[in-house]
């Protein structure tokens, strides 16, 4: 007889014959009537089972199970199996599980929940943030190529920064010193130019930033698309707009349990409102008091225009736009209608940044310029200039935080969760 999941258990009939393969949830041991729980990737399934049949089972242990369902309304789903054997197939070696993991959430810090993370992982409600986040990932790359983009995976290993600044870890790379690449943006513009013209990357990203707070990272996840022929980085955020659509459509079809966990309902239609830049810190001060720093939004500023954007638009979305080419890297095109502005915006989620994205400049004089402008040596980006001598066609992209995306999502308090093995200023382990 094969091996079932969970959730096959509730779309079978009573009587049948079932083995499952899982873990031990919970043990209810009640003298005349004993119960297991038994956890498997899909889902929960309860056991009913005979005194003797709990001999030396304790929770975690991994048990294969045979056994015939039995309909009962109290039970998960209305549906349980009554075991006829059970045989233990990994057993556990502990005194006590650091935090218990049965409960409505984990009476433990972070930190610790963190330092035990094969523990945590271990509960449902943990691991369906990876199935949301998984999903993300294969729907990003489900409706770029829908779109004609072609998937690329780019070096990670790199002889200059890609932003330039002091946000970069470095490597010892045999006989001199290299990087860790804060993005692939150099890679995915050399891409569109060869003609491959549309492209997209789901890959880590590094950024050495001094940082150690709530929505931080140094090491994430990015979801990276460029398309070259673009007339403007209009362009750029229709498409990103389209996904959250595609994105929110099929999450309510294959994460229906997940998002229940949490309390989500997903909007059925996704409309992002799009403003500039000192239109959104003029609202911020003036409706709130907050003064903003110059040519961005704090976190603060991001949180309270969110608020603002839900009241009058109705969205949990809003594209600030128009951004300071001082504020931005050294190949984002200025804006040709207000002077020292530029084609960039971000993607603001339900007040913090998700996204960042613009158009690109295209002519190969004018992005040498821009290099020294910013203070950076033209000859020091040789290897990403030359590709402009080639005719490079109007282009742009964007890049979304995979991690910044879930943990909004589901209304997550700290970027952590939504890390499977997170990297921050204070952690390398495990």
């Amino acid at each position: 007889m094969k091996k079932f999941y969970v959730k096959d258990v509730f779309l079978m009939n009573e009587g049948e014959e079932i083995i499952l393969k899982g873990w031990v949830h919970k043990i209810y041991d009640l003298g005349h009537v004993n119960f297991v729980r038994l956890r498997d990737k899909t889902g929960i399934v309860q056991l009913v089972a005979e005194k003797e049949q709990l001999v030396g089972l304790r929770n975690e242990a991994c048990i294969k199970v045979k056994g015939t369902l039995s309909k009962n309304d109290k039970a998960i789903n209305g549906m349980e199996v009554q075991v006829k054997e059970i045989e233990v197939l990994g057993k556990v070696y502990y005194d006590k599980l650091p935090f218990d993991i049965n409960g409505q959430k984990i009476n433990a810090a972070l930190e610790t929940q963190l330092d035990h993370r094969n523990v945590s992982l271990k509960k449902p409600s943990v691991m369906a943030v990876f199935k949301i986040q998984e999903e993300i990932g294969e729907c990003f790359r489900k409706f770029l190529k829908l779109n004609n983009f072609t998937e690329i995976h780019t070096p990670k290993i790199l002889a200059s920064g890609t932003e330039g600044g002091s946000e970069l870890f470095t490597v010892n790379y045999f006989d001199h010193r290299a990087f860790l690449a804060q993005s692939p943006q150099f890679y995915k513009q050399m891409m569109v130019g060869v003609g491959f013209e549309k492209v997209f990357e789901v890959g880590h990203a590094y950024r050495a930033e001094l940082h150690n707070t709530y929505r931080h990272l140094n090491e994430y996840v990015s979801l990276d698309a460029e398309m070259g022929f673009i007339e403007d980085e209009n362009e750029i955020m229709d498409l990103e707009e389209g996904f959250m659509n595609y994105l929110f459509e099929n999450l309510r079809e294959t994460c229906a349990r997940e998002l229940k966990m949490y309390n989500i309902t997903l909007p059925e239609k996704v409309s992002i409102p799009r403003i500039p830049l000192a239109e959104a810190q003029k609202i911020v001060y003036e409706k709130y008091g907050k003064r903003s720093p110059k040519g961005d939004l704090n976190a603060e500023g991001e949180r309270l225009f969110s608020e603002y954007v839900k009241e009058k638009y109705d969205s949990d979305f809003v594209y600030l736009t128009k951004y300071p080419l001082s504020k931005r890297p050294m190949y984002t095109m200025p804006d040709d209608t207000i002077a020292g502005a530029s084609k960039s915006f971000d993607l603001i989620y339900k007040g913090l940044e998700i996204t960042t994205g613009g158009q690109r400049i295209h002519d190969h004089d004018m992005l040498v310029e821009a290099i020294k402008n910013k203070g950076f040596k033209p000859e020091e980006f040789e290897f990403y200039t030359e590709n402009f001598r080639y005719g490079m066609p109007p282009h742009g992209g964007f890049a979304i935080g995979l991690e910044r995306l879930t943990m909004q999502i589901l209304g997550l308090d700290n970027i952590r969760e939504a890390s499977l093995l997170p990297r921050d200023m204070k952690r390398i382990t495990p």
